[in-house]
């Protein structure tokens, strides 16, 4: 084993203990969503975005606030609404007269997108116009504004949050900026006992304060250092058939595909599934991931890059159960022609 490698092993056991500490100090502030806090932590250290949904009241942004203070990010929230402006997001210029010369030039004055991790705080209050500006920042990590172009400053972490709720005056968001966020990750109620305890926690005098776990610097190293853990190829052919059983067009082993999906699951969702079943394996401590890994990252990754027929909505079939039952039937499958 060469040096790298021993190197690489030594980070794997230190961010499984960082992530470890990140949950603890997580669970002084909010109580239980545990499931929702380990996928978002998979998909922090993937690089990759989230979309959160969820009714109001269930701490979704005390959570995303919780976490950059944890890791030491700067923290930024755009509270989209109606009348947002794609230079609301991304900046402005500005004329800026020099007091020397009395010469008056351009100035670009960056907007809130500019910082490490963004709140994009009910994304679907505002037209696509406006939804369309996060684009080129989520998957280019820039922004271009006047011809000019904007690097991000890394680590940088888009949460977008949407209310399942209130439907009327909202805007769907378009497959293509769907497509951009890793996971799609639905918060539910808090068990009776879980309840009882927010209700004392957060209606008596102390207030609950996390501290610094992850330096800015760490954050990014333990992002590259996921991407170089090994990968089997059983599990990357694992992975590509899952995401392919997804799209009618292609599959024929399970024909209620066609019945109930007019769109499958892109490549996008194949790179996801084995990047977050990568971060999944290294912060429970395993060098190297397996076919149960990508198995528990595909319903987040997918559940949103699958589009139904009007014969699923109308037989009131979910695309959790589908996606679920696609994982089944491909292990059987598997098994019988193995």
């Amino acid at each position: 084993m060469s040096k790298k490698e021993t190197n690489d092993i030594e980070q794997l056991k230190l961010m499984a203990e960082r992530c470890a500490a990140i949950k603890k100090e997580i669970a002084q502030v909010i109580v239980g969503q545990e499931e929702v806090v380990d996928q978002l932590l998979i998909s922090l250290f993937a690089r990759g975005h989230c979309l959160l949904i969820g009714v109001p009241g269930l701490a979704k942004t005390l959570l995303i606030k919780t976490l950059a203070d944890i890791l030491d990010l700067e923290f930024s929230r755009i509270q989209f609404t109606p009348d947002l402006m794609p230079s609301d997001i991304t900046g402005t210029e500005i004329i800026e007269e020099d007091v020397s010369t009395g010469k008056k030039a351009f100035k670009f004055i960056k907007g809130p997108i500019f910082a490490n991790l963004i709140l994009a705080d009910e994304i679907n209050r505002t037209p696509p116009k406006t939804q369309s500006a996060l684009l080129e920042a989520m998957q280019e990590y820039s922004v271009t504004a006047a011809g000019e172009k904007y690097d991000m400053s890394l680590p940088f972490f888009v949460l977008a949050t949407q209310n399942p709720i209130e439907q009327e005056g909202t805007y769907p968001l378009p497959e293509a900026q769907l497509d951009r966020f890793m996971f799609n990750l639905w918060l539910d109620y808090p068990g009776p006992e879980e309840e009882k305890q927010i209700v004392k926690q957060t209606t008596g005098g102390a207030e609950a304060l996390a501290k610094r776990i992850v330096a800015k610097d760490e954050l990014t190293g333990f992002q590259d250092l996921a991407r170089r853990i090994p990968v089997a190829d059983n599990v990357i052919d694992y992975a590509v058939k899952l995401v392919s059983a997804t799209r009618p067009q292609e599959n024929g082993e399970f024909p209620y595909i066609k019945d109930w999906i007019r769109w499958g699951a892109g490549p996008r969702a194949s790179q996801y599934l084995i990047l977050g079943a990568k971060v999944r394996a290294a912060l429970q401590g395993r060098p190297t991931p397996d076919i149960a890994d990508v198995q528990a990252v595909a319903l987040p990754v997918l559940r949103h890059r699958v589009v139904l027929s009007y014969s699923a909505e109308a037989e009131n079939i979910g695309v959790e159960a589908i996606i679920e039952r696609v994982i089944n039937d491909l292990v059987s499958f598997e098994s019988k022609n193995a």
